[in-house]
């Protein structure tokens, strides 16, 4: 593998592979702004936000962003009750407010990442789940993922020793996916190569690599997602030039996230974006058309 490096693109090309439209449209920082788990939203009171049980944040349905104080009451309902029917409604509150960058921002500043990263120990899987779900929301901010670093080991124990296809394994392949989409923290999985490996041979369609994954390069699509996409895309060749591989056209599995990834229907979505209406989004095209 050479290292670090050889995990890097590894982790790049499989893990995130895995599950990719899924894990990346989804769950991750691609996100549609108030696109949330339903059933579970915070309720609206009468008379104001203010003074009103925080077990009431978990009840309801409105679309209101949750402020600062209303995340603080949450955070303190996570840290002070043991029931694990509550703690999985605030952390699915909680996630749903960590699809918005604001929210992000307070949750950490609020101290509230290691709380829901000590959710991933509770003995309820339902509970373990939705704690990953939140810290994948969080892991967006690229300030949360220098925190949310330091449970990416456990993670990777939690998603090779439990169950194959398990909600607990799926939740934490999708926090690795949004971990690793940039080379700040490919390093981590390097001894977990051969589990991911395993992973991606055995499991079910939810952790293949789909040809749908390519809609995700489509001009619609929401432009975090397109700029996650667009730098998975630049990192793997990126790493594949380190390695040498791009001295001579490599011959890749059929199916794999490199087969289509150096198909030329992928080559096609990324020269139409070059017509892109966003500046960032054409600008990280302009960067990767020649290497198509």
């Amino acid at each position: 593998m050479g290292g670090p490096r050889g995990a890097g693109w590894v982790a790049a090309g499989l893990l995130l592979g895995a599950g990719a439209c899924y894990c990346i449209y989804r769950l991750t920082g691609g996100r549609r702004r108030g696109d949330r788990e339903l059933g579970i939203r915070p309720s609206k009171p009468a008379g104001g936000s203010a003074g009103f049980p925080a077990e009431d944040l978990t009840v309801g349905s409105y679309d209101d962003v949750l402020n600062a104080e209303q995340l603080q009451k949450l955070l303190y309902l996570l840290e002070s009750t043991e029931d694990p029917v509550i703690i999985e409604r605030a952390l699915i509150t909680l996630g749903n407010n960590a699809a918005f960058s604001v929210n992000q921002a307070i949750i950490r500043e609020l101290g509230g990442i290691p709380i829901v990263g000590n959710k991933i120990n509770h003995s309820n899987q339902s509970v373990k789940e939705k704690a990953l779900n939140a810290l994948n929301n969080l892991s967006v901010n690229v300030e949360n993922q220098i925190k949310i670093k330091i449970y990416i080991n456990q993670v990777c124990e939690d998603v090779f020793s439990g169950p194959l296809n398990s909600a607990v394994q799926l939740a934490g392949l999708r926090l690795l996916t949004n971990m690793t989409v940039t080379n700040d923290h490919q390093h981590m999985l390097h001894s977990y190569i051969t589990d991911l490996f395993q992973v991606l041979l055995t499991g079910n369609g939810n952790t293949k690599v789909d040809s749908s994954f390519l809609s995700l390069y489509d001009s619609h699509v929401a432009k975090e997602i397109l700029l996650r996409v667009l730098t998975l895309f630049q990192n793997i060749n990126n790493c594949l030039k380190i390695e040498g591989h791009l001295a001579v056209q490599p011959t890749f599995t059929e199916g794999s996230l490199f087969f289509l990834l150096h198909g030329e229907e992928c080559a096609q979505k990324i020269r139409a974006l070059v017509d892109h209406h966003d500046a960032e989004v054409k600008e990280k095209v302009v960067t990767i058309i020649p290497k198509v």
